[in-house]
């Protein structure tokens, strides 16, 4: 009886502290009105506001680049690294107000426009080239989105994260953007602002329960254009706030204005806040039809390996060991016949060994980030989370990277042990960083907030050869002192002539079928992962993305030992690279699939865009082909052994 009133105790335990547990950085916080405050609850709630972004543009900015209304005394919470890559900046703005404390119509700041003034031009030209690219606000309340919910088809509801600076009807009189939910958005040739807010809070009481006050469950938003007088003659209900295309003599006066209204709903748990702007995106019916697609190909792909593995090379190995005399041997056929030169050390042993250390790197580095995320450690609350998450693990996962490329370089019979340590330590990650500089350095030129500042330029750099490298080294140095994979055949002086090969059996046209089934496991996910990067959409099924992640990498392991096998009957023995690069080519996939998307989905204008959009890509396109590339290499390189351990060989 003891044992189980044990269990029971601590079962209780456990699920106390689960109350309590909240992810780091992101503990709910209670508010109380005016009056009401103590230690752990506040009244002041604070607006705070992210860089500004736009699907027709690569390029983000700061708040403060555009002439808006600034905080009189500027705040910026710490950000990690993670949120430093992605161009994100937040800081404090002059959007304040009481908890449960309604507002109308209340006057922030007011912007004046002189013609003759050239700085006051040059401010409103920015100001008009950000609302003609559909630049989009990104605020946030209590570490919430502020969303802007509006009705879509089939009467759905979408919640976006953010909202636009305003709206442009062109000369012909046609509503471009969110111009389309206001039929008095209707002169041509006419900019109109956003320069007033609705914003509705939804909270729940801590009533009856262990906590005191209000915890915020829902930040929303309705973006309105008004045209007032000045900062004491405010018109809620008036005209909209015109900004004529052309530039008139008139002097232009923006009045900046919001309103705040408080409900209550106790049904909403804090836990469960996100899931308005989540659901609104409507998604999940695809990701299964995603998963369903990838799994036929799996299993279609399975049943080819199992019938190989299970009728094919068990009748081969049967046939081959029955052999007794050399007169049957020579007339046999097959993959028998290469095993004098199967292990045969490839061309450019110290480049493929390079290769495979910086895949193992990736390949661990994605498995631990997405089942962190799986378990939601890095959830979109979580801001930056999964990016620093990701270059934190690639720095500690050097050790790794070393062992792996040395071990292999050892075995293809290599003994320049430095130069091979050298390159695995800055090969890849140079290239990465030379990409990532010269688009740093467009994005510097362009004056966005997507620019790396110097310090964490310098950081990364630290990183990199402070940490990164030396565990390189310690890795590569116990993979030279372990001795050679040991091989189950040996390898003759003299190289077998290589028959000729039918066209399906060359090297080309195998490498480029083998990449076909691993890329449609995951296209539909690349649309999504694609939409979240460069549609500023959130991404938060990981759930999803590790299950194709597990799918693609069987995918890749099979597509590449069928076609060894298939190169292997054909007595072309040459399958260290091809088994690389069959994989491997996946990667090409992507980045047709990633041209594609440019030119069918993005609206992005502007060379610096341009050059942007294909500099991320290519970062992305090379780590795929790594990770994909030596998933490939090393399924072939266990099926290889397996089956010439198996057979009797004089």
């Amino acid at each position: 009886m003891k044992a189980p009133s044990r269990q029971l105790l601590l079962l209780a335990v456990l699920l106390r502290l689960s109350d309590a547990f909240y992810l780091p950085g992101l503990a709910p916080v209670s508010f109380c009105q005016k009056g009401e405050e103590t230690e752990s609850c506040k009244s002041n709630i604070e607006v705070f506001v992210n860089r500004l972004d736009s699907v027709e543009s690569v390029l983000p900015y700061e708040y403060d680049a555009f002439d808006f209304c600034q905080n009189e005394t500027e705040k910026r919470p710490s950000e990690n690294l993670g949120q430093v890559l992605f161009g994100e900046r937040i800081e404090s703005s002059p959007y304040k107000f009481t908890f449960n404390k309604p507002e109308t119509c209340k006057p922030i700041c007011i912007k004046s426009y002189e013609q003759k003034d050239k700085g006051s031009i040059d401010k409103l030209s920015f100001l008009k080239k950000g609302i003609l690219l559909n630049y989009q606000h990104h605020w946030i309340i209590d570490n919430m989105p502020v969303s802007w919910c509006y009705d879509v088809e089939d009467g759905q509801k979408f919640c976006n994260p953010g909202f636009p600076i305003g709206c442009f009807v062109t000369q012909d009189g046609r509503p471009k953007d969110a111009c389309v939910i206001n039929s008095e958005f209707n002169k041509k040739n006419t900019y109109y602002i956003f320069n007033h807010v609705d914003i509705f809070i939804t909270y729940h009481k801590g009533a009856n329960k262990e906590w005191e006050g209000a915890r915020l469950v829902a930040a929303k938003l309705v973006p309105k254009s008004y045209n007032h007088a000045d900062l004491n003659h405010r018109n809620c209900d008036g005209p909209p706030m015109e900004i004529p295309a052309e530039d008139k003599d008139k002097k232009i006066n923006i009045v900046y204005t919001y309103s705040v209204t408080f409900t209550e709903d106790d049904k909403v748990k804090w836990a469960s806040r996100w899931d308005y702007i989540l659901e609104s995106m409507p998604h999940t019916n695809i990701q299964w039809f995603s998963i369903m697609n990838s799994l036929v190909i799996v299993l279609f792909l399975s049943g080819m390996v199992a019938m190989i593995m299970l009728r094919t090379l068990h009748k081969d190995i049967a046939r081959y060991n029955q052999i007794d005399s050399a007169e049957d041997a020579q007339e046999e056929f097959g993959w028998k016949l290469v095993h004098g030169d199967i292990f045969r050390p490839p061309r450019k042993g110290m480049l493929l060994s390079v290769f495979l250390g910086q895949g193992t790197q990736i390949f661990i580095m994605m498995f631990i980030t997405l089942f962190l995320a799986c378990l939601g450690f890095l959830s979109p609350a979580n801001r930056g989370a999964l990016m620093t998450c990701a270059v934190v693990l690639w720095v500690l996962l050097g050790t790794p990277a070393g062992y792996v490329s040395a071990r292999m370089y050892k075995t293809f019979g290599g003994e320049k042990w430095k130069t091979n340590v050298l390159l695995t330590s800055f090969l890849c990650p140079g290239i990465v960083f030379i990409d990532f500089f010269i688009t740093n350095l467009i994005l510097w030129v362009e004056g966005s907030s997507a620019a790396i500042p110097f310090g964490t330029l310098v950081a990364i750099l630290a990183m990199w050869f402070g940490i990164s490298v030396p565990l390189t080294f310690v890795g590569a140095y116990f993979g030279f002192k372990k001795r050679p994979i040991d091989h189950p055949v040996r390898t003759n002086q003299i190289p077998r002539q290589i028959p000729e090969q039918s066209f399906f059996t060359k090297p080309l046209p195998g490498i480029v079928m083998g990449g076909i089934l691993p890329f449609g496991c995951i296209f539909i996910q690349l649309f999504f992962i694609l939409n979240s990067i460069w549609s500023h959409q959130m991404y938060y099924m990981f759930g999803f993305l590790f299950l194709v992640f597990i799918i693609l990498l069987i995918t890749c392991s099979e597509a590449t030992i069928l076609l060894c096998y298939f190169h292997l009957c054909a007595e072309d023995y040459h399958w260290w690279w091809r088994s690389f690069l069959t994989s491997g080519f996946t990667a090409v996939y992507f980045f047709v699939y990633a041209v594609h998307y440019f030119f069918s989905k993005l609206q992005i204008s502007g060379a610096a865009s341009t050059i942007l959009y294909f500099g991320y890509t290519l970062i992305m396109v090379l780590i795929f082909f790594l990770f994909t590339g030596t998933v490939g290499f090393f399924a072939c390189f266990w099926f290889v052994n397996k089956i010439y351990s198996v057979v009797k060989v004089d």
